[in-house]
């Protein structure tokens, strides 16, 4: 039996990476798992059920969980996401930074433990030789799902009519849409004619700046510049469909979901060019830019949105491109822990 952990994403009210790998993941798993709390399952589970987790934990948010590791009544799987809260501590939930390093260090007590890139492997890896320990478990990748909205993938799309940008992504520094804005608006000024659409919710700490600076433009700019702050998956679907590509300025990523959920829906993407990203990008389809880098920017969308033969290729490419799916996602964990 695998009791798949579902203590704090059970009730999760919003949409994140974090939330789409638990949900895709338990709906992929269904007949194979059962979904459950972890102390019910340390009650339950016997030595050879696996317990699964994907969620982010602590023994100050679950009290008695570390006993529970120790104890072992069951065999231990996790998927790691990424150290960003330990890279990037300045611009990360107080919350989630303190809980970070014990997060990492009880990983090394699973029995297997899944990275969702070859970049956070190495993370991982890096942070337990730090800490010096030495009887670690398995680490490998799952490659994560691009079909986000369990609808068939998107295999030919005629081309936009309207020129539209659309970026999907928390509003915050990690995500970088101020870069994004930035050079934007360079294009615009420049007599540039386009939309840009940015979907996600306002981080309360660390956005609203980022808001902030969305509404001044949208004074001047309201008919090319919309903000979705609240998106379901079906609207998602939608502004894919008429997106001329997506954009992904981010400068931190564990994996990079909505690189992956682009291509899927058959839409190119210009992104960061960090190595977690690579590992997707490189196969077609994408535009990797330097992080940060505002001129990089607006000269790569400058072409995008301008040449169309080179979107047109793009745009093959990411139809054309292996992806990887949930349910091959759920497969590789279900055998593993047959």
């Amino acid at each position: 039996m695998i009791f798949f952990d579902t203590t704090k994403s059970g009730a999760a009210g919003h949409r994140s990476g974090l939330t789409r790998v638990n949900t895709r993941l338990r709906e992929e798993l269904a007949a194979r798992a059962t979904a459950t709390a972890w102390a019910d399952a340390a009650t339950r589970a016997t030595r050879d059920d696996w317990f699964f987790t994907t969620e982010l934990f602590s023994e100050e948010e679950r009290p008695g969980f570390s006993g529970f590791l120790a104890a072992r009544p069951c065999r231990l799987a996790a998927v790691f996401h990424d150290a960003i809260p330990l890279k990037h501590p300045h611009i990360t939930w107080p919350r989630s930074v303190a809980r970070h390093p014990g997060y990492m260090k009880l990983l090394a007590q699973f029995d297997r433990v899944w990275a969702v890139s070859g970049a956070s492997r190495e993370e991982l890896l890096g942070y337990w030789r730090w800490l010096g320990l030495e009887r670690l478990p398995p680490v490998e990748v799952l490659p994560l799902g691009a079909d986000f909205n369990r609808a068939p993938r998107v295999t030919a799309r005629p081309a936009p009519a309207a020129p539209r940008l659309l970026c999907v992504g928390i509003l915050e520094p990690r995500k970088n849409q101020s870069l994004l804005l930035a050079a934007c608006e360079d294009l615009w000024a420049a007599g540039l004619t386009f939309e840009l659409h940015l979907v996600g919710r306002v981080n309360p700490q660390f956005g609203r700046p980022i808001a902030a600076r969305v509404r001044d433009l949208q004074r001047t700019r309201a008919s090319v510049l919309h903000f979705h702050e609240a998106a379901d998956d079906a609207a998602l679907a939608a502004l894919h469909a008429t997106a001329r590509a997506t954009v992904f300025p981010t400068i931190a990523e564990g994996c990079g979901l909505p690189l992956l959920e682009s291509l899927w829906q058959g839409v190119p993407c210009v992104c960061s060019d960090l190595p977690v990203l690579r590992e997707n990008a490189g196969a077609g389809g994408c535009l990797p830019v330097a992080a940060n880098d505002r001129a990089a920017w607006r000269e790569a969308l400058r072409r995008l949105l301008t040449d169309d033969a080179f979107a047109a290729r793009l745009a093959a490419e990411a139809t054309a491109r292996p992806l990887p799916t949930w349910r091959q996602a759920a497969d590789t964990v279900s055998a593993t822990l047959a």
